[in-house]
């Protein structure tokens, strides 16, 4: 039996305190407010696809994490999806597809064959997406469980998280597009 008596109190987090207010620093707000507001956009190619919809239905339900609203607009998404097997010549539409999204962007890389070209070791499958696009989270399996897919979302929101409001106009990510050859 445990003692009442005794209260374990969290310690507050980093900002300024006071009656009725509590500051913080601008980028810990922006990152907050974009990790929990994410749309991805799905690139759903096969069976991956399938494992998708599971996870937007209710009982995994990805919308509990900001995501309830998928965008099927690159304009107006922030995560790309790339699900399923990616052939040689849907190569250009996905780096495309990439290129139309607004900074800051993620890409969410879910399933053996988006992310080492599964399988399908031949001539005309991409042996990974990150042969063309930056990849920030890689999801494996065959196909991965709709558990492993939001794990892998998780990820991307404490990626968007802990971001900082200049982290894409630095050196070092600059240096990054330009080896894809995105400028």
């Amino acid at each position: 039996m445990s003692d009442s008596s005794t209260v374990n109190v969290a310690e507050a987090p980093p900002g300024i305190e006071g009656a009725g207010f509590f500051a913080t620093s601008l980028d810990n707000l922006v990152g907050l407010a974009r990790a929990n507001s994410l749309w991805p956009l799905p690139f759903a190619t096969s069976c991956c696809g399938i494992e998708f919809m599971s996870t937007m239905a209710s009982h995994y339900d990805i919308g509990r994490f900001g995501a309830e609203r998928l965008s099927f607009s690159a304009r107006q998404a922030d995560v790309l999806m790339v699900m399923g097997t990616i052939s040689k010549k849907m190569a250009p539409v996905v780096k495309q597809v990439y290129l139309q999204m607004a900074e800051p962007r993620w890409v969410l890389s879910v399933g053996a064959c988006a992310c080492s070209g599964g399988i399908f070791d031949t001539y005309s499958v991409l042996q990974g997406i990150d042969r063309i696009i930056p990849v920030d989270v890689y999801v494996p399996g065959c196909p991965p469980r709709p558990e492993q897919i939001l794990d892998g979302f998780m990820q991307i929101q404490e990626l968007a998280k802990k971001e900082t409001t200049r982290r894409r106009n630095e050196p070092e990510y600059k240096a990054l597009l330009a080896s894809y050859g995105i400028e």
